[in-house]
């Protein structure tokens, strides 16, 4: 199936754009992917990551399990935490790695908080170190440095402070 990636809208909320409807469901639960609606929309340097998953008509594909158990996660961060890709991974159990903990938040993040979702070095995604820099100072989100390359301090920002296992 070839599709096309979604137009520009000079939207400023990286990694992915798209808005989700759904359930307020606790992480580890899973919303109806039918009741989900998505739009789309990306800024420039997501667009060849999202060209595989937009569809033909430029709208994102519904929400699985994974994805929103994965959205629901992100929402439960709280302002001035992160989480790692991997944290999130391990924190959802057996099934897809960090790898596809990234994927879901370029195609679905611009609905959640994306900037509280980091590699484990303590960098946001890339490309969004900036947009990044300005959650985590309104946030108050401890920091390693405010200089490119943004870092954040995970030793004092990781949630939970131990992630279960």
């Amino acid at each position: 199936m070839t599709s096309t990636p979604a137009p520009d809208t000079g939207s400023s909320s990286p990694p992915g754009s798209s808005s989700r409807s759904g359930s307020s469901s606790p992480p580890g639960s899973s919303a109806p992917s039918s009741s989900s609606s998505l739009a789309e929309s990306t800024s420039p340097s997501d667009s060849s990551s999202l060209a595989e998953s937009t569809l033909a008509d430029g709208s994102s594909p519904p929400v699985d399990d994974f994805a929103s158990q994965v959205l629901d996660v992100v929402d439960s961060i709280p302002p001035g935490r992160v989480m790692s890709y991997g944290d999130i991974a391990e924190y959802l159990g057996a099934g897809p790695g960090p790898r596809q903990v990234g994927r879901v938040l370029a195609v679905y993040g611009g609905a959640v908080p994306w900037w509280r979702v980091i590699h484990s070095d303590g960098t946001p995604a890339p490309g969004h170190d900036s947009r990044a820099l300005e959650h985590y100072l309104a946030e108050g989100t401890p920091l390693r440095s405010a200089r490119p390359p943004v870092r954040v301090d995970m030793r004092r920002a990781r949630w939970p402070t131990h992630p279960s296992r």
